[in-house]
């Protein structure tokens, strides 16, 4: 008789889950019915996505969708869309439902992901948002989005509330459909960077025509006839058309509320490197928890890489492989271009902040270079933040902001952290060099070598 798994979720993580489990249990000879639950109309899409979409650099919402649910139908997953769970039973084994039978397992795996956080001032007195109001999360999101621009006349004015990635990224969208643009934020822009870098995008929005307001808590909202007339916040505001949400997500487990699985302070789950969460019950994606190796915790860092890689992990697992999931950096990185301007953002490891509540004994350097050799047109500038620890030498943390080509040298930083390397193999490591894409002294390499010197 086959094993019944029950899987909460259709998009990264619970489908890398379903699929995998299914290609390692022909390998492993295990019989394994597996259902999936979708509360959605989607299934396998790309959310980070949904700006370029808004934008206009993605065509259609079917290029963003990697599998519709047709085709995990066709590869042997009983994929059953609209059924929202309400509820686990553990004792019993089974899943309560909004609508319908209550759906027995023998196996659960929570792949739910994260809601976005919508403040209370976003929703008027019928508790409905506000007309003109909402978050970028999901395709349906997307395609109001894009219904909201196109009704929009010239001369409109879009507020975004919020200064992390999406943030950054509906701000382009919106300047680039010839939008007026404010950027809203309760601290800096791009705060997961040092103060001297998030400075450096803050002022390439500025330069660019975008209105940045730093360290604004948002108080609520004007409306009129029903829709957002002006945003306010302590000491000002801005009268607006649209109002784009960006203030991050919240693990999507409030079903489990009773349930007695132990969820952690933002209400994320915390399964173990083969995704096991208690018995029977195993957890990936953006509503858990993530290990991050530098510092030794646990951290809410929901992202598309990081579902992917822990379905996968959890599938093989639960089907009788032996993959296991160690861990994060915090490798990000995203890109404004919009009004005449062009900067890359990368980051991975530990902030400043962060090195020292680990325990480290941190020191940062920042480096200014090019991107290629100067008397070539490729050359932009960039600028390197580079840690290490003191005692150890040990690489802690890599940011870069800087123009055309800057973002991806993050990815050698963090093979560097991955491997647990000291900031002396980043200074001299044998990195590429050609005029077009780096000076003879790549500024990654140089970069690190002056944080070598320092210590």
């Amino acid at each position: 008789m086959s094993e019944r798994i029950v899987i909460l979720g259709a998009d990264a993580a619970g489908m890398s889950a379903a699929h995998q489990m299914l290609r390692t249990a022909r390998r492993t000879g295990r019989e394994l019915a597996v259902t999936v639950l979708e509360k959605g109309a989607h299934t396998s899409y790309s959310a980070c996505g949904i700006p370029y979409w808004m934008a206009g650099d993605v065509d259609s919402v079917d290029d963003l969708v990697a599998r519709a649910p047709a085709q995990h139908l066709e590869a042997g997953i009983d994929l059953r869309m609209g059924a929202e769970a309400v509820g686990v039973d553990l004792a019993a084994r089974r899943v309560e439902l909004a609508a319908g039978e209550p759906v027995g397992y023998d196996q659960l795996v929570v792949a739910t992901g994260a809601h976005p956080i919508v403040p209370d001032w976003a929703y008027g007195a019928d508790g409905r948002l506000v007309g003109g109001v909402g978050p970028v999360k999901t395709l349906d999101d997307g395609e109001e989005w894009l219904r909201r621009f196109s009704a929009a006349g010239p001369g409109s004015h879009v507020v975004v509330v919020g200064g992390g990635y999406i943030g950054l990224e509906v701000a382009e969208a919106a300047l680039r459909r010839g939008f007026g643009v404010t950027l809203v934020t309760r601290s800096r822009v791009m705060s997961s960077l040092e103060q001297e870098l998030s400075d450096h995008v803050a002022l390439t929005l500025t330069r660019a025509g975008v209105e940045v307001v730093l360290d604004a808590d948002v108080t609520g909202l004007d409306v009129s006839q029903g829709r957002a007339a002006a945003v306010r916040w302590d000491g000002g505001g801005r009268e607006c058309d649209l109002v784009v949400l960006a203030l991050g997500v919240l693990p999507a487990t409030e079903f489990l509320a009773g349930s007695g699985l132990e969820l952690g302070e933002k209400g994320a789950l915390r399964p173990d490197p083969h995704g096991r969460v208690a018995d029977r019950v195993w957890a990936a994606g953006d509503c858990c928890e993530t290990f991050r190796r530098l510092a030794a915790d646990h951290v809410f860092r929901p992202l598309g890489t990081h579902a992917n890689k822990m379905g996968r992990v959890l599938g093989d697992r639960l089907a009788g492989g032996s993959l296991a999931f160690d861990g994060i950096l915090e490798t990000a990185i995203t890109r404004f271009a919009a009004g005449g301007q062009y900067v890359e953002v990368a980051r991975t490891g530990l902030s400043l902040d962060d090195a020292r509540a680990a325990d480290y004994d941190p020191v940062a350097v920042t480096t200014s270079g090019s991107t290629a050799s100067g008397y070539l047109d490729e050359a932009d500038p960039v600028e390197v933040w580079v840690m290490a620890d003191r005692a150890s030498r040990r690489l802690l943390g890599v940011q870069i902001v800087g123009g055309r080509g800057a973002g991806k040298r993050i990815d050698t930083a963090a093979a560097v952290l991955w491997a647990e390397g000291a900031v002396d193999d980043l200074a001299w490591m044998d990195l590429s060099y050609a005029p077009p894409f780096s000076t003879a002294w790549e500024v990654l390499g140089l970069a690190a070598r002056r944080a070598a010197e320092r210590l």
